[in-house]
Parts: structure tokens; sequence; C-alpha cells
């Protein structure tokens, strides 16, 4: 039996995106999330999804996920900067409508986001964060390539502590700093 890999392309997030992210907003997906944002916090993340690309600085990049050969938009995923354990990382995200689920869609374009980030050649890592009771984020990690550093307590929404588990995908050995050891620590 031939298992089909879903085909995506990321399209960076602009303006007319608002009403994919209000779709997205259903309780559902935002279960691990906090729940639902009110319309202003969808109004505020939607601005920040859009300056984030306006950036060209390297701080990240947020994307639309378009099935093809259809061209329907499914989902958002991106990656940003993030400050974790002392070294400057990127920081991946995604959300998937309900509909599209369980298709591997998630998975094709975290994969696409990887590259994304990795083409950047700013920083070494890419993490996620998804909570311990969400299997499907968790395998997608395990799909995408990333490795399973731990258990940790990860701040989201602000002000929220929940129980995560820390994925680290290594972008490549020539991009940014690699993590400090015990060796190099010493040699300074």
């Amino acid at each position: 039996m031939e298992i089909k890999t879903p085909q995506v392309r990321l399209e960076p997030w602009s303006e007319g995106d608002l009403g994919l992210l209000r779709a997205a907003n259903a309780p559902e997906m935002m279960t691990h999330l906090g729940g639902p944002e009110t319309e202003e916090q969808l109004v505020k993340r939607h601005r920040r999804y859009v300056d984030l690309n306006a950036d060209r600085t390297g701080k990240g990049r947020m994307f639309r996920v378009v099935l093809l050969p259809g061209g329907e938009s499914v989902g958002a995923i991106g990656f940003w900067e993030k400050t974790w354990q002392g070294q400057e990382v990127y920081e991946a995200g995604w959300g998937i409508l309900t509909a599209f689920q369980g298709q591997g869609i998630a998975v094709a374009a975290a994969t696409a986001v990887a590259e994304q980030a990795r083409a950047e050649k700013k920083h070494r890592y890419l993490h996620a964060f998804p909570s311990v009771g969400n299997p499907p984020s968790n395998r997608l990690c395990r799909k995408a390539g990333f490795s399973l550093r731990g258990e940790c307590d990860f701040e989201f929404p602000p002000g929220q502590v929940m129980r995560c588990n820390d994925w680290r995908l290594d972008l490549g050995t020539d991009i940014g700093p690699g993590p400090e050891t015990a060796e190099t620590a010493a040699a300074e």
C-alpha cells in the first residue's frame, strides 16, 4: 500500500489572512493553547504575523499553509526568535484546521517551515513546545525530524504556565553556535 504525502505550499502571511486565523480559533483547536482568543487578541496576533513578515532581519516568518493542487488555505505555521535556556533559537508554531488534521499536512508544513528557518542561516536550532497532553502535535514533531529533549514548563499564553515537551531540530552545523559542552566551556 502506497502512502501518499500531501503537497503543501507555504505563502507569506498577509493582511487578507485574518479570516483564516478566526477559523483556527475554534475551541477544539485552542484546547492546548489556553482556549479561544477574543477578537481583540486575534487582531493583535494577526498584526504580529503580518509585521513579522515585513521585518526582513531574520527574526522569523509566518505562513499560510496551502494544500495542493487545489490551493485551499488549511492553516498557519511559522517560526520566530526566542531566547531558550540562554541561547538564541527559533521557535515553531502551527495550527491546521480541524477538517484537514490527521492527513500528514502538518508534517509536510513543518518540514517546509524548517527549510525556511534553515535558509535564514541565523540560528542553529528550531524548537517546538507542544503540551505534553497533545499527542498529535508531539507525533508531528517526531515525524518532522525533531528530537525530544524532555519536559519543561513553558509560559503560554502569557501569564499561564503549561507542561510541554521541548522538541529540537538541528538546522545545520554551519548555522549559528552549537550547544555549549563541558569541553568548550573548559577551553574558554
